[in-house]
């Protein structure tokens, strides 16, 4: 590698001082009149020393270190007085025009100069004392969440925009971290790294990198730099969004290259749990926004970053090999290797397309630079695009309906299928299929845990977490045959045999055809058109896999979705060898949906997380987005039976070819499924009404109370939501869905305390006194003339996270309101069905009968479909109101729906599911509990569980902010899951109810992960 820069011997820093604590307490003393005790720091190069002042020999009380700190810091012999108030200057500078960025400023010594000489065992030395800023760093391997990431990146351009004009005497310097001088430092730390395979992959990648940045080194703007922004050297003050806001550590300070500083901030990212190229190249679209880079810095920008990583490995493998006692650099050298790898993870135009595509305003920036193949020929001899079938291997394909994307060779089985019947036509029949470039492909994203229901089929040691997206994206294509095909060239070049195949090299490219014989000798020169080799099978069909890329580009056949439109700048789509045009682009962008449903729909209709995936398939308890990756769905508790079921696809599919209309027609549907309901509930509760929504069938509920009480009070239980019709919402009172829910309370609406037993009024033994308090209220309002005509309550208190109710709660409200001539309503909307495993219905968990029940969410599984049970005097009272009438609600294909999600519950035992892994799911999660404190309770039963995050056990102060990030990073490692509850820190976890234990444990497994590594 050539320099830019004159070779400089003294590019590379000596060892830091051999300080001790102890001398840094005496250096504090002497040169800057401290009291102070000294804990050391680690470092590189020079020597850091946390200094606690203290008055004299009083110590200092632990109330008091706050405001008590700052930084001792001894630099290497290396570095001058001129460099150390460069640096000090350049912390002023940062402080005047970035107010919002802090900054540690530099304390005067004894002499009034912030860099006081020092000897120390007869060497000069420097030292100086730089305000503490209190905080964390972003320091080890730990997940940093996408806010984070991009705080990071504009933290980087809000430093640079404020240095942009900054100069003082010896700011330029012969500096081993400034990435202009790459190549001579690399010579001299390279021989350090003692491990030769090692040492030549790292003087690979950096030779290649140095191409790149030598080219376009002109083009690079320079200035001074902090040199060193990285995840060490950001500090953020506030614990709850972990938002980086201060600077530390000018002590790389110099001028370089601007977007060097850029490449320095994100190498730091790439070894931090989770981050992955384009997870940390958000940090780039975040710095672009406010400084923006030049197409020469976006093109030396990943080449820079492989610079960084090389010379982070070399140096420290030096400094191990110079300084064995520097526990720090030792640490670090895994730290160091895993940037490396990460940055050279693909090739260099690759990580550049993906750089011009996160700062471009358009999505796909990488296209226009995409490779295109040369002028060709075709490839398939006698084989002419009539006879050609394309495959849909796609989240979407109907070919992959009923869980077949699980089944093992499903791509050749539906290859062989399209093969057996032709195109369609029945004059032309198929000789080959083929599959699409760049298409996500679902048959290749089938996660650990996914396979059977809840029989227990899955296998124990499968179960884990989907915790990257899988690599289902081609960047080839696959020919399917039934009879032999021979290969023609279609350009000219040299043809080699390999492993799997042939390949012809020519124009730059390499053609490789995995499962074709040589027809030539290996390394013939062939022409356009010349015949090159043969697909041959003496049994049945056989695949070609067909792949265009630049010489030496090392793609793999599959790839991330994420990374696939990179990929194009090394890898050319092959389908024109086939059918002599490209097809259709597959895929579909979730951001482009996203800004298209804000257009069309009202704000109020919010959508779960910051970046949502686009949702296209269901299956059992697994959820599908359009990239085809996998999701475990923990939260649905409206698809009780599980995704798709086939049982019911079929009924709804054979109900709709005979009849659907509105309920007041006669047919056996909708009595079928009301006998059914009726049975399912203790006596007396079979008149049975139809209606379309869980917020229905509780109007209507009230509606019915209200009529047969001939009273319009109504008692409700504070945090529970109902509802958004005119009555269900009334009675609603939780201020997660609505904050000012208790103050805009209709004055017919009464409530009473949320008989919560985990952090409400009473705790543990005391609950029973809510039930006292309620009853208080219920014959209060009666002595005060009014009376209440319904008391509505969820009867297990799923809204506030799935706490059950105190014993016998129910049982002396209900007989208080009764006793006053009420009625009692019982919402079963989330909790009924078989939900809480041990009892069908949350009412016979608490032993009591209610008057009115209200049901919806499972009863159709998805389906518009709810009800409302009552007796058959109750139902008569009804009638003074009119008559009653949905045209939907139980509608023939509604009714159908309804019958047979009963018929599935009931034949593959998704109650007792729910009772026997919902015990085990929540003991997984109460063990979790045990090494997690942020967890503080797990509630609930079956499949209606709460886990409640705290940021602490005593005082139960809810842990918001922190679960909102969870509930996101649990996304990002393929698992559905949001909040709950008033307070918003409760996990709401109620799945399918075909939920296995294999999903339970990768939910626990993931949620593991998250506590662990940070969100």
């Amino acid at each position: 590698m050539a320099s830019p820069l004159p070779s400089d011997t003294g590019v590379v820093q000596p060892t830091p001082p051999d300080l001790s604590a102890a001398d840094a307490a005496r250096i504090a003393a002497e040169a800057f009149g401290l009291a102070a005790e000294a804990t050391t720091l680690g470092s590189h190069q020079d020597r850091n020393f946390l200094l606690t002042l203290t008055d004299g020999d009083e110590p200092v009380r632990d109330d008091d270190r706050a405001g008590r700190r700052c930084l001792l810091k001894v630099a290497n012999p290396g570095t001058s007085a001129v460099e150390l108030e460069c640096q000090s200057a350049a912390a002023d500078r940062i402080a005047q025009r970035a107010p919002g960025v802090r900054v540690p400023r530099s304390r005067p010594g004894a002499t009034g100069a912030t860099a006081m000489a020092i000897e120390h065992e007869g060497e000069q030395l420097h030292a100086r004392v730089l305000d503490f800023l209190e905080g964390s760093t972003l320091s080890g391997s730990g997940h940093l969440s996408p806010s984070t990431v991009r705080a990071i990146g504009r933290l980087a351009a809000t430093v640079d925009l404020a240095l942009a004009d900054f100069d003082l005497p010896g700011i330029e310097r012969a500096h081993q971290w400034d990435l202009r001088r790459a190549p001579e430092v690399l010579d001299a730390l390279l021989p350090y790294i003692g491990d030769p395979a090692l040492r030549a992959r790292v003087r690979d990648a950096a030779d290649s990198a140095w191409a790149v940045v030598e080219r376009l080194a002109p083009e690079l703007p320079e200035q001074v730099i902090h040199g060193d922004l990285t995840d060490d050297n950001v500090v953020w003050s506030d614990p709850l969004t972990k938002r980086p806001d201060g600077v530390i550590d000018l002590g790389d300070l110099n001028r370089s290259w601007t977007v060097g500083e850029l490449a320095i901030t994100v190498s730091s990212l790439l070894h931090h749990d989770g981050v992955d190229l384009p997870a940390a190249l958000r940090a780039v679209t975040a710095y672009h926004a406010l400084r923006p880079l030049s197409s020469a810095e976006a093109a030396a920008l990943w080449p820079l970053v492989v610079l960084r990583g090389a010379i982070l490995v070399a140096s420290g493998h030096h400094v191990v090999a110079t300084d064995p006692e520097n526990a720090y650099a030792a640490e670090n050298l895994g730290h160091e290797l895993a940037i490396l790898d990460a940055a050279v993870s693909v090739p260099l135009p690759v990580a550049s397309a993906l750089v011009a595509a996160a700062i471009a305003s358009a999505s796909d920036a990488s296209v226009a630079d995409r490779l295109r193949l040369p002028a060709h020929g075709h490839l398939l001899d006698g084989v002419t695009t009539d006879h050609v079938t394309v495959l849909d291997l796609s989240a979407t394909s109907p070919a992959l309906h009923e869980g077949r994307w699980l089944e093992a060779d499903i791509e050749g089985r539906i290859a062989a299928a399209a093969l057996a019947h032709g195109t369609g036509d029945p004059i032309v029949t198929a000789s080959a299929t083929l599959t699409r470039f760049g298409e996500p492909r679902l048959t290749r994203s089938a996660p650990d845990f996914a396979g059977a229901g809840p029989d227990g089929t899955r296998e124990a040691n499968a179960a884990r977490v989907n915790a990257a997206a899988p690599a289902n994206t081609a960047l080839g294509i696959e020919l399917t045959f039934a009879e032999p095909v021979d290969l023609l060239a279609p350009w000219d070049g040299v043809v080699d045999e390999t492993l799997d195949g042939l390949e012809l090299r020519g124009d730059g490219l390499t053609l490789t055809l995995d499962g074709a014989e040589l027809a030539v000798a290996p390394g013939a020169a062939v022409t356009r058109g010349e015949r090159v080799g043969r697909v041959a099978s003496a049994h049945g069909a056989t695949t070609l896999g067909v792949r265009v890329e630049r010489d030496g580009a090392g793609a793999p056949w599959f790839t991330q979705a994420s990374l696939s439109r990179a990929w194009r700048a090394v890898v050319a789509d092959p389908t024109p060898l086939v059918l002599g045009h490209e097809l259709p682009d597959p895929r579909q962008d979730a951001a482009a949906l996203v800004a298209r449903r804000e257009r069309a729909l009202a704000d109020v209709q919010e959508h779960y997380y910051d970046e949502p995936p686009m949702i296209v398939r269901g299956w059992q308890d697994l959820l599908i987005d359009a990239d085809a990756r996998v999701y475990l769905d923990s939260v649905n508790n409206v698809t009780s039976i599980g995704h798709a079921h086939p049982r019911l696809v079929d009924a709804v599919s054979e109900q709709w070819k005979l009849l659907n209309t509105n309920s007041r027609f006669n047919y056996p549907a909708v009595v079928d499924f009301a006998e059914r309901l009726g049975a399912l509930l203790p006596d007396g509760l079979d008149q049975v009404f139809l209606v379309n929504s869980g917020s229905e069938a509780v109007d209507l509920a009230l509606r019915i109370a209200r009529a047969a009480s001939g009273r319009r009070d109504v008692l409700a239980v504070r945090e529970a939501y109902h509802g958004w019709t005119d009555l269900s919402d009334a009675v609603s009172t939780s201020i997660a869905d609505n904050p000012n829910a208790l103050e805009t309370r209709p004055g017919w609406v009464h409530t009473v305390d949320a008989p919560n037993s985990y952090r409400g009024r009473y705790r543990g033994a005391d609950a029973a006194r809510y039930a006292v308090d309620a009853v208080a209220e219920v014959d209060r309002l009666a002595a005060d003339g009014t009376p209440v005509g319904a008391f509505i309550a969820e009867t297990f208190y799923g809204n506030a996270g799935g706490i059950a109710l105190p014993d016998g709660y129910l049982e002396a409200v209900y007989a208080a309101v009764r006793a006053h001539g009420g009625l009692a309503v019982a919402d079963e909307v989330q909790v009924g069905y078989g939900r809480l495993g041990e009892w069908f219905w949350g009412f016979e968990q608490q032993g009591v009968v209610p008057d009115v029940v209200a049901v919806a969410k499972a009863v159709g599984n998805g389906q518009p479909l709810g009800a409302v049970i009552t007796t058959r005097e109750i139902a008569e009272r009804f009638r003074s109101n009119g008559y009653f009438f949905s045209s939907a609600g139980g509608s023939p294909v509604s009714s159908v729906i309804g019958v047979t999600v009963l018929d599935v519950i009931r034949d593959e035992r998704l109650q007792e599911n729910a009772r026997d892994t919902g015990a085990y799911f929540r003991s997984r999660l109460e063990e979790l509990a045990t090494r997690h404190p942020l967890i503080g309770a797990v509630h609930g039963s079956g499949f209606y569980l709460g886990v409640e995050l705290v940021r602490d056990r005593v005082t139960l102060e809810p842990a918001t902010e922190e679960t909102a990030a969870i509930c996101e990073r649990m996304r990002e490692l393929g698992v559905i899951i949001q909040p709950t509850s008033d307070r918003q820190c409760v996990l709401k976890v109620k799945p399918p109810l075909c939920f296995s234990r294999a999903s339970a444990d990768a939910f626990v497994d993931a949620l593991d992960r998250v506590l662990e590594t940070g969100w």
